[in-house]
């Protein structure tokens, strides 16, 4: 083999190397930006700048559209702490959703519709707790009680909306209970 053909070989070897190397580069730039991209939004429709949170709450699956879902993250764990989500559960989380002005066809309810579809990881829990603690941290003691009164209030009905059996006995099963004192505790400072 003569060398000049080796030594073209070892260019077209390093040639592909460092364009292997340069879209592996720009791959990252690209999802570094588009990460950015989706604090920002998410940062702009919530308030909140940690970016730890952020990042947790793109990493949910939420973006600036589907913020509103989050509000409802409490009632769907209600719904599904018991390990199945029936029917009245499902129809209590669908009127809280209309009565949150979560339309139909907004990504919203494109959340919410796959939360009710398969319980929701344990994670998006944590995460919502995360949520509250960092967006109550500078409401004074009465609208931090307001709003937790509220989203307690709302995610009992769901927990009633089963009710029992025939109506009869324990309208929120122990496994609902549980989940509701973990709701509560997510305010607690």
């Amino acid at each position: 083999m003569s060398q000049e053909f080796l030594d073209d070989r070892r260019r077209a070897l390093e040639e592909a190397f460092f364009a292997r190397e340069t879209e592996a580069w720009r791959q990252r730039q690209r999802e570094e930006a588009a990460a950015a991209s989706r604090r920002e939004a998410l940062q702009a429709a919530s308030g909140i700048t940690d970016t730890a949170l952020l990042d947790r709450l793109a990493a949910q699956g939420l973006e600036a559209s589907t913020m509103a879902a989050l509000s409802l993250v409490p009632l769907v764990m209600v719904g599904w702490a018991d390990g199945t989500l029936d029917a009245k559960e499902r129809d209590a989380l669908l009127r809280a959703a209309a009565h949150s002005g979560i339309g139909d066809d907004s990504p919203a309810r494109h959340s919410l519709t796959q939360w009710l579809s398969a319980p929701p990881p344990p994670a998006l829990l944590e995460t919502w707790s995360d949520y509250i603690r960092a967006s109550t941290a500078g409401m004074d003691a009465a609208a931090r009680q307001a709003l937790k009164s509220g989203l307690l209030d709302r995610a009992r009905a769901v927990a009633e909306a089963a009710g029992g059996f025939l109506g009869l006995g324990a309208r929120i099963s122990p496994a609902e209970a549980a989940m509701l004192e973990k709701l509560e505790r997510a305010f607690a400072a």
